[in-house]
């Protein structure tokens, strides 16, 4: 099965595209055509490969399956990497388990190595291994053993980030939201309650961890730019230590916050995208006679919505990791291939203004959101061969995408006739936030969306007190009034006979995942709603987290209706056979979402879209991605 991609802010087209069928002697051909083309990228670019001499490091022999007995692991020695005692450079890539299809790994991984690899990094999300507290999760796209092994298995060795907080543009950087109902709570700090969550987690974590191709574990992540508690840095490295942990400790930071993120026993690396003059000597200053290594270099960048999709120049990309590379050190490149943001699970920023994630995790990377190679694969590719100075894997086949033309949705019901036949509602007198909700085994909603309706005589003035997380659609009974966020903190409400519902929409758009303001990452209703000056009491809070059974459930309700013929789609989030897809809005800069071909069935395949505003009848199936008209990122 294909994968496709769902646009559903596009003009319909008029007529449907055609899949067309190779026969097995064409696609044998078109094996032999592309193997050329790539042995071609090697012939090319060799003429100063003599400057090369003294920094080429051919690691053919030093691969997992190869060293699977090893007793040293990966050492340090006089500025140098050791691995099974023999000079080792780390070149690495950044790919996420957690963001792509399992059933895609596999490939991922032979495309690193075949751009002249040996090393995968993936951080850990604790917030999906752990979704309710004392569950654990390790199963299907879960599955961090198998991930591991398949590592192993095509010649990678790994760099496990574990975190506990791993950032990564990631829903409160990879935190379960269940730790926020304790209202002192202080994340990344030696709180009671963090680390005794963080010590059931790691607990249970480091029995799928140990042995394999791991050959370095980091401590935290860019804990220097967060740097509230002086013992915690301490802790997370004796929390590894005590559960068995050998392999070599890192951590990682940017420049500024090296000096604050270190400790002592690991190995501190450093992160960024523009090499400054003198930047990798400043690691000297912090850490003396110890080998040199970028964490994260930028290939790209993350995108928010309502801004543009952010692109890397290529060949500037390119020539700063041949100057990182020239000067011995080791790289990893951060993404190699970023994947998706599936489901509510973007991470936001919150510097001058709150800004959230798209559902995109393209990053610019070296290989794109579907997995495709990029000028920026072959450009590296014929840079580490030189490096390398041996043949390198060729490049397995591109796989082809689909496009299924229009589709035409056929059915819609109002949420208001879902309410009442599907969810039961929580009554509070106050306002609850999303996290302290009495659901799901008493850990809170996490994600999504929920409605809270209260009972209201007359109109007026409403206002929020700005304790509205993070947007909310304001209706009364049926009748949509208007729109509160961050920005808009007041609406007038219209004048009316008898008592009537206010309900308010409100939908979590992503926790925030870098920066000092994670304590207050609490969604839904953060306090009081105020109509004329008076705060808004006993409420009707109903849950809208759209899991997969609430999602199969819609099946069975009644009143479905055929969908008006007006062309709408403003924004909301798309399911395809109960998979979530991810968010889409008009504002964009993304208009297309990935569907992955393995979520595809033979015949029929179920769309459910949940639109906030204007639904319309037709989305658009498509094979070539559009993120959003582009703009460059330190482009000099």
């Amino acid at each position: 099965y294909y994968p496709c991609l769902l646009p559903v802010v596009s003009e319909p087209c008029e007529n449907a595209v055609l899949l067309r069928y190779q026969s097995p002697q064409e696609i044998q051909d078109g094996n032999v055509k592309m193997q050329l083309l790539f042995n071609m990228d090697l012939e090319i670019n060799h003429v100063k490969k003599s400057s090369w001499k003294s920094t080429m490091f051919n690691w053919s022999e030093l691969t997992p399956l190869g060293l699977w007995g090893r007793s040293l692991g990966l050492q340090t020695e006089n500025s140098q990497f050791l691995l099974e005692g023999m000079p080792f450079r780390i070149f690495g890539g950044s790919m996420h388990y957690f963001r792509v299809p399992r059933e895609y790994w596999e490939d991922r991984m032979l495309k690193m190595r075949a751009c002249g690899l040996n090393t995968l990094t993936t951080y850990v999300p604790w917030n999906l291994h752990e979704k309710e507290r004392g569950k654990f999760d390790f199963s299907k796209n879960l599955d961090l053993r198998a991930f591991l092994s398949l590592a192993a298995k095509n010649g990678l060795w790994v760099i496990l980030r574990p975190g506990p907080y791993i950032c990564s543009e990631w829903d409160l950087g990879g935190l379960p939201s269940w730790l926020l109902q304790d209202p002192e709570m202080q994340l990344r700090t030696t709180y009671k309650g963090f680390t005794e969550a963080v010590d059931a987690y790691f607990d249970r974590l480091m029995h799928y961890k140990k042995g394999g191709p791991i050959i370095a574990v980091q401590v935290e992540n860019e804990y220097g730019s967060y740097a509230k508690d002086p013992n915690y840095m301490t802790y997370v490295k004796m929390a590894l230590l005590n559960r068995g942990i050998v392999e070599l400790l890192m951590t990682s930071d940017n420049k500024n916050g090296l000096s604050f993120g270190l400790v002592e026993g690991a190995l501190a690396t450093v992160n960024f995208q523009k090499l400054e003059p003198g930047l990798l000597k400043y690691l000297d200053t912090v850490q003396k006679d110890q080998p040199k290594m970028v964490m994260e270099y930028w290939t790209g960048w993350f995108d928010n919505w309502g801004g543009p999709h952010y692109v890397f120049d290529a060949d500037e990309m390119v020539n700063t990791v041949a100057s990182i590379l020239k000067t011995g050190a080791s790289i990893n490149l951060y993404m190699f291939h970023g994947g998706t943001n599936f489901g509510f699970m973007n991470g936001a920023l919150e510097a001058d203004e709150y800004k959230s994630d798209v559902t995109s995790y393209d990053y610019d990377a070296v290989l794109t959101e579907a997995g495709d190679y990029t000028s920026k694969f072959f450009k590296l590719r014929q840079l580490f061969s030189m490096v390398i100075g041996q043949p390198l894997p060729l490049p397995p086949m591109i796989e082809s995408k689909a496009s299924y033309g229009a589709i035409l949705l056929h059915q819609y019901i109002s949420l208001w006739d879902v309410l009442p036949a599907l969810l039961q509602p929580i009554k509070s007198e106050l306002p609850v936030n999303m996290e302290n909700l009495h659901l799901n085994d008493s850990i809170g909603q996490p994600y999504g969306y929920v409605l809270y309706e209260t009972v209201i005589f007359g109109g007026g003035h409403l206002h929020t007190r700005d304790h509205i997380r993070d947007r909310a659609q304001v209706f009364v009974n049926t009748m949509y009034v208007g729109e509160l966020d961050y920005n808009t903190v007041e609406l007038s409400i219209p004048e009316g006979q008898g008592f009537r519902q206010l309900r308010l929409l409100v939908e979590n758009r992503g926790r925030v995942n870098y920066g000092l303001a994670l304590n207050e990452q609490r969604k839904g209703l953060i306090g009081d709603i105020f109509l004329n000056k008076t705060p808004l009491r006993n409420f009707k809070i109903y849950s809208l987290e759209m899991k997969p059974a609430f999602m199969k459930s819609l099946q069975h309700v009644s009143g479905w209706s055929t969908v008006p013929d007006y062309f709408g789609w403003e924004k909301g989030v798309v399911f395809v056979n109960g998979q979530n897809l991810g968010r889409y809005w008009k504002i964009g800069p993304q208009e297309t979402l990935y569907l992955p071909g393995p979520w595809l069935r033979r015949g029929g395949n179920e769309v459910v879209i949940f639109e906030e505003r204007t639904a319309g009848r037709i989305i658009q199936s498509v094979d070539i991605p559009y993120l959003g008209r582009t703009q460059y990122r330190n482009k000099h």
